[in-house]
């Protein structure tokens, strides 16, 4: 489950991809079959969410890591660089930045 604190010791990062009502649900399915086969199991993962605009045309990924470097070894790896190929034809862009939490509001 992610951590929203400015307390926590995590990386955040938040990738948008910007996509269409055709092929919104492809990459959905990409996504998830990467997290479940591959991302959710590298080191230093704590937690993701998918999220869907209504017109289906952005999805945001919201992810949690131990290190900054667990996730950049993560990007870095041979079967991450397949993964995002697959995004790649499925949507238009899309771009993973890294983020500190500053302040939460319960």
């Amino acid at each position: 489950m992610p951590v929203i604190s400015k307390d926590a010791s995590v990386q955040t990062v938040i990738t948008t991809f910007e996509t269409s009502p055709g092929t919104c649900q492809d990459l959905l399915e990409a996504l998830t079959d990467a997290y479940a086969k591959f991302i959710s199991k590298q080191p230093g993962f704590i937690a993701a969410g998918l999220h869907v605009n209504d017109a289906q045309t952005r999805i945001a990924n919201y992810s949690q890591w131990t290190r900054r470097e667990d996730f950049q070894a993560m990007l870095r790896s041979d079967e991450m660089r397949v993964y995002n190929r697959q995004f790649q034809e499925s949507c238009r862009s899309f771009e993973p930045v890294l983020y500190d939490v500053v302040a939460s509001f319960d």
